[in-house]
């Protein structure tokens, strides 16, 4: 029926069979909101890539590639998440990487009516199919324009941001 793949980081086209998805943002910074909507979408595919947008226009607490190096340690232990950088239509880079799927956490109904028009263009424009994810209730107020404020007043954001990887050594 279905081959068994091997997770390699190359080109689309080796994950034909694999069920891939996207889950698009600025994550400036990448929240627990963020990290509980990857977990709860891991078993639904094959693979995960976080696409980390950036747009020249826009100013951003920390660089991309940091941002991106950051988010690449939360699962440096999971094979099925990828961390890119991308800096195009997310239509454009779901076709780059082989995804047919976007995966959206919602918080609200205002959220979910914005990524409802948003997924029907995106569908419209590629095919592409949007999977949303409701927040979990308690971390539905966790937001990174909130915890933006939060450093920027000098005050403790550590529960809104997912816990530093443990290194291997702590597992033994």
């Amino acid at each position: 029926m279905f081959k068994c793949l091997r997770y390699h980081r190359r080109h689309p086209s080796h994950f034909v069979n694999l069920k891939t998805a996207v889950f698009t943002g600025s994550f400036d910074p990448f929240t627990v909101g963020h990290d509980d909507i990857v977990r709860r979408a891991l078993p639904l595919f094959d693979r995960i890539i976080i696409g980390v947008g950036y747009n020249e226009h826009k100013q951003y607490m920390q660089p991309t590639e940091q941002r991106c190096e950051t988010i690449r340690g939360y699962y440096s232990d999971e094979p099925r998440v990828e961390v890119q950088a991308y800096n195009d239509l997310t239509v454009d880079f779901c076709a780059r990487v082989g995804a047919r799927y976007i995966i959206k956490g919602v918080r609200s109904m205002k959220d979910f009516e914005y990524e409802s028009d948003m997924a029907e263009v995106n569908r419209r424009l590629s095919g592409v199919e949007t999977v949303c994810l409701f927040a979990t209730p308690e971390l539905a107020h966790v937001s990174s324009s909130v915890v933006r404020e939060l450093i920027h007043f000098g005050k403790d954001v550590s529960e809104l941001l997912p816990m530093k990887p443990k290194k291997k050594e702590d597992y033994q």
